[in-house]
């Protein structure tokens, strides 16, 4: 299983696994300037692919985020 993340605008991207999106990984802005990430499936009703055991999976930083996911490629948005 690969995973890659498809970078959609800052702080946004789909997660593609074997080349099908499956997951979207966003930040949301906490208090005190905490940033953190969250992992979330799209299809509830399809088995949980590897690493996920639950619909989502929050991480503290998006380093936590790309190590859970075994350090995908990561494809930037194209400037515009």
């Amino acid at each position: 299983m690969t995973y890659r993340l498809l970078q959609l605008a800052e702080g946004a991207y789909d997660v593609e696994l074997d080349g099908e999106t499956v997951a979207s990984l966003v930040a949301t802005a906490g208090g005190r300037g905490n940033t953190r990430w969250t992992a979330e499936l799209l299809d509830e009703g399809r088995p949980r692919p590897q690493p996920f055991t639950g619909e989502s999976q929050g991480f503290p930083t998006f380093s936590d985020a790309l190590t859970w996911f075994g350090d995908p490629e990561v494809i930037s948005a194209p400037a515009s």
